[in-house]
């Protein structure tokens, strides 16, 4: 039985070789709890397409068991190799399709932007990150945790700090209204707009 005000959040850290998810189960604005935290080791797929059906596979598994209400996914950073972010880029669109395919909304952020809302600073390491997320959910120590789930927590943490910025939690979130201009933007959706 879903208690009011309360929201699951997957948590995703898209990669080839290990794939980091976490989910937490938010109430409110300030609870927050740990339900699950790991990893998908992709090591041993030798073939890409291999990888990509392990991840599709997977994520579609946690869904199906934790009914999250909605996916946080870290964006894909910008790398100097076009075909590591080709790769990546797939895992991460996979990942995706698999959320979708079970009709959860996907949200994502960049991953200065996840470190920013979990330590304060943009370029905090992944370290820095693990130890504030033990902290923000009073778990024992994440760092002896793989980095790649840890990452996959922040992005899901992230998600709900967010939503706490514009969203009331008694609200259900949903897609802006399109609008021509920003007066039939405030016409079209008075819930989300501040009144100053």
């Amino acid at each position: 039985m879903a208690i009011a005000n309360e929201k699951i959040i997957l948590g995703i850290d898209p990669g080839t070789n290990v794939l980091g998810y976490g989910i937490i189960r938010c109430e409110g604005k300030n609870k927050i709890e740990l339900i699950v935290l790991g990893v998908i080791e992709l090591k041993k797929y030798s073939d890409h397409y291999l990888k990509l059906k392990a991840i599709y596979e997977r994520i579609q598994q946690l869904v199906d068991q934790y009914h999250p209400d909605e996916v946080a996914i870290e964006a894909p950073f910008f790398g100097k190799n076009v075909q590591s972010m080709l790769k990546l880029g797939r895992a991460q669109g996979v990942a995706m399709a698999a959320a979708l395919s079970r009709s959860v909304p996907i949200f994502e952020y960049a991953p200065r932007k996840i470190k920013l809302s979990i330590t304060g600073q943009g370029a905090a390491s992944k370290e820095q990150v693990a130890a504030m997320l033990a902290s923000i959910l009073k778990e024992k120590d994440l760092t002896s945790e793989k980095l790649d789930a840890t990452d996959a927590l922040g992005a899901a943490v992230c998600h709900f700090y967010q939503g706490n910025l514009v969203v009331k939690p008694t609200k259900t979130i949903r897609a802006a209204k399109k609008s021509s201009s920003w007066d039939a933007f405030v016409k079209n959706n008075p819930d989300r707009v501040k009144n100053s």
